[in-house]
């Protein structure tokens, strides 16, 4: 086991949102060869050209002189882009022990995984990866051939050579014979969708091009409903789209004859619209919305001859969607008056509100559900820990499942015939193990315990409270080696979310294995803004309330020290995304706090973050700078780039990003490294890693992640003091 002397080392988890970089030449002036940890000397960084451009809101200016890097197509900001990453790759390069530890990561991802099995016609597939593979690979064996080996469906290792075109939303036709899935090239969000059969494995059709933001849902065997936007005008990386659109598309067909289905017109303008084909093919569900919260729902019989369009909900303040029918009947997971969330079923021919029957009322815990062997499988989310229940469809409370310790379960979904449905389990220091349900008995049996070498046996976890500037009363996980001393010289990585009504919940990965066998604590809060507690802790973190998921970050923070877990010169603030912002937040507000942050694709530019891609929607979280004067306010007293002081001795900063992210552009990135090098007074490293050929995480191949991970934690380390770490001694040396 390599371990890094808890008072000398910090780590920091490394998941699907870090970013890498390309490896071209360092100018001399930014050669790291000489640098001794802790002892740093402030880095010449490469000169980004300030323009004169100003903004005016409500009567105050706003300077952007850094306009110019959202011009993702430009070769200036290609050089800017080559430059940075000279610099980087020079500092990472000459950090010693880069090299052990990417063998440690390497070596923690390198065993077979494996998916719960799914069934599709005669068939039973799975996807596996056997340790180091770039992608998952999709395998299928017969049904009635249990015992025979099985073979290889799907492999995206083929797809490209370095590994950077990934398979996502496979879906198959009603009898198992056909198959769509789609293909993302370096990590975009847009995408094609490629139809095969898969007894010949041929294809069927041309494959649909420029999908984005889609689901497939097959009618039957004739075709399949998917979802995109017409193509912007300009970058297609980073211009607005906000009308998305629902397709039909029949199989032997061109994509130019396939069917509109919503979306035309300003009356059915959404920016978000997704579909939904209930098992029994009856049923056509869409979804409509304007942001990444609150929904209308439509329903369509499909089997009368001339189907029209019936209304289920017709405003966006609640979320509802179709989880099953069963002739006229069918049913809804809702949070409309009931902000946890229930199920509710109602006749298909008049399904309004008003005519829902409770099956599962809410509680106090927040619900999610999935159905399977002809039950409904209720999960409830306590503390940010599954508890799961079983159902029968009139909504009688058959028995608890029963879970093999605290932390996540997933799964439980299924066709209707099927007998048995399984489950996923994991935590902080449990690697999936998957089980099965027999859902006659609900009688729970391991069907496939995990492969890892990570010694879970050596670690422990606990679960506290603890309390918010406001007195809000805050759960965190904590995760660490037994023994690990609680006399402040731990090295801890703090991650947090906060927003979209995203829960973080307890789940195993490599990064996190790789942190504990190197000697840290790894800390995870349940912030506002996400979905814990239901929808009055999302909307406590949400516009003119999102100072709360800071403070609730910047308390996770004093806890820990004051608790003893860590100290300042040993604390790491890590996010990405939504959590890249907060991590942006607090670094201008607490500097002090932490020794370094790592904003990783993060959202820093508050006041023009709207203007790009699907930006627009994420306004129910944010609120926007054109809403009001009291919202552009509020909006810049926290935006990460444009606190930004001058003069101010930041903390070792690494941002992260990668030239592929349509969703948060990397524009967000440039800027606000660009900004940071520029006021940054101390000599603590400021740098930005920009990973070519992808995106926003999704897809990214395993090579890269390992690289990824080697230079984001060799940063945070050299940042720490550390000087050399012995993999066979498991002994450093710092200051």
């Amino acid at each position: 086991m390599t371990r890094i002397t808890p008072n000398l080392a910090s780590l920091i988890l490394c998941g699907a949102l870090i970013t890498g970089c390309t490896r071209e030449e360092a100018p001399p002036a930014a050669s790291a060869d000489a640098v001794a940890p802790g002892t740093e000397t402030r880095l010449e960084y490469p000169d980004t050209r300030r323009d004169d451009v100003v903004d005016s809101y409500f009567g105050t200016e706003v300077p952007d002189p850094y306009r110019w890097l959202e011009d993702d197509r430009s070769e200036e900001t290609a050089q800017w882009v080559a430059a940075q990453n000279a610099v980087t790759r020079a500092y990472l390069d000459a950090i010693p022990y880069r090299g052990t530890i990417a063998a440690t990561v390497e070596k923690l991802l390198d065993y077979e995984r494996e998916s719960a099995p799914f069934f599709e016609g005669e068939y039973q597939y799975f996807y596996a990866n056997d340790g180091l593979q770039n992608q998952d690979v999709l395998y299928r064996r017969r049904v009635d051939g249990a015992d025979q080996d099985a073979e290889i469906f799907l492999d995206p290792n083929a797809f490209s050579d370095d590994g950077t075109v990934s398979m996502s939303a496979v879906s198959f036709s009603r009898n198992g014979r056909f198959v769509a899935y789609q293909l993302s090239e370096g990590g975009s969000d847009w995408r094609s969708i490629v139809t095969l059969d898969t007894e010949t494995l041929e294809p069927i059709d041309e494959a649909l091009a420029d999908v984005k933001f889609s689901g497939i849902a097959w009618r039957g065997n004739e075709g399949f409903y998917y979802s995109s936007y017409d193509k912007p005008d300009g970058s297609e990386l980073s211009a607005m789209t906000d009308q998305h659109k629902l397709y039909f598309h029949r199989l032997g067909t061109a994509q130019s004859e396939d069917e509109l289905i919503f979306g035309a017109g300003e009356a059915e303008k959404h920016r978000y619209v997704g579909a939904s084909v209930t098992e029994d093919d009856r049923y056509l569900s869409i979804s409509a919305a304007d942001s990444t919260s609150g929904e209308r729902l439509f329903l369509v019989d499909l089997n009368v001859d001339d189907p029209r369009r019936i209304t289920v909900v017709d405003d966006q303040t609640s979320d509802t969607s179709v989880i099953d029918s069963d002739g006229e009947w069918i049913y809804l997971k809702t949070n409309r008056d009931a902000p946890n969330g229930r199920v509710v079923r109602v006749l298909a021919n008049d399904p309004v509100p008003e005519n829902w029957e409770d099956l599962i009322p809410e509680r106090d815990a927040v619900l999610s559900v999935s159905t399977g062997g002809g039950y409904i499988f209720a999960t409830y989310m306590v503390d940010a820990l599954s508890r799961v229940e079983q159902y029968d469809r009139d909504g009688s409370r058959l028995r608890e499942i029963e879970l093999p310790d605290l932390g996540t379960a997933y799964g439980f979904g299924g066709k209707r015939e099927q007998e048995t449905v399984y489950f996923s389990f994991t935590n902080y220091r449990l690697p999936p193990s998957i089980f099965s349900v027999d859902v006659a008995s609900g009688e729970v049996a391991l069907y496939r315990a995990s492969r890892s070498v990570f010694d879970s046996d050596a670690f422990e976890t606990e679960q506290v409270f603890y309390t918010s500037q406001d007195g809000t009363r805050v759960p965190m996980t904590i995760t660490y080696g037994k023994g690990t001393p609680r006399d402040g010289s731990a090295p801890t990585m703090l991650y947090g979310y906060g927003g979209f009504n995203i829960s973080l919940r307890p789940r195993f990965s490599s990064a996190v294995a790789t942190w504990l066998e190197l000697g840290g604590i790894y800390a995870v809060p349940n912030l506002r803004g996400g979905g814990e507690y239901g929808k009055a802790w999302h909307l406590a973190g949400t516009k003119q309330q999102k100072q709360n998921v800071f403070d609730d970050f910047i308390a996770a923070a004093e806890y820990l020290i004051a608790e003893g877990y860590t100290s300042r010169e040993k604390l790491v603030l890590r996010g990405g995304s939504n959590g890249g912002l907060l991590v942006g937040a607090v670094m201008t507000q607490r500097p002090d706090l932490f020794r370094v942050a790592l904003p990783a694709v993060g959202v820093m530019d508050m006041l023009r973050y709207h203007r790009f891609t699907a930006g627009a929607g994420w306004a129910y979280d944010y609120g926007t700078a054109d809403d009001s004067e009291a919202m552009f306010r509020y909006l810049y007293g926290y935006s990460p780039l444009h606190q930004l002081k001058s003069g101010t001795d930041y903390p070792a900063t690494l941002v992260t990003t990668a030239d592929h992210d349509d969703r948060v552009v990397p524009a967000h990135s440039f800027k606000f490294a660009a900004t940071l090098q520029q006021v940054h007074s101390g000599s603590a490293p400021v740098l930005i890693r920009i990973e070519t050929d992808a995106g926003h995480g999704a897809g990214t191949p395993t090579s890269k992640i390992i690289d990824q991970y080697a230079d984001v934690y060799s940063f945070a380390l050299h940042a720490l003091g550390v000087e050399s770490l012995d993999a066979d001694a498991g002994e450093t040396a710092g200051n």
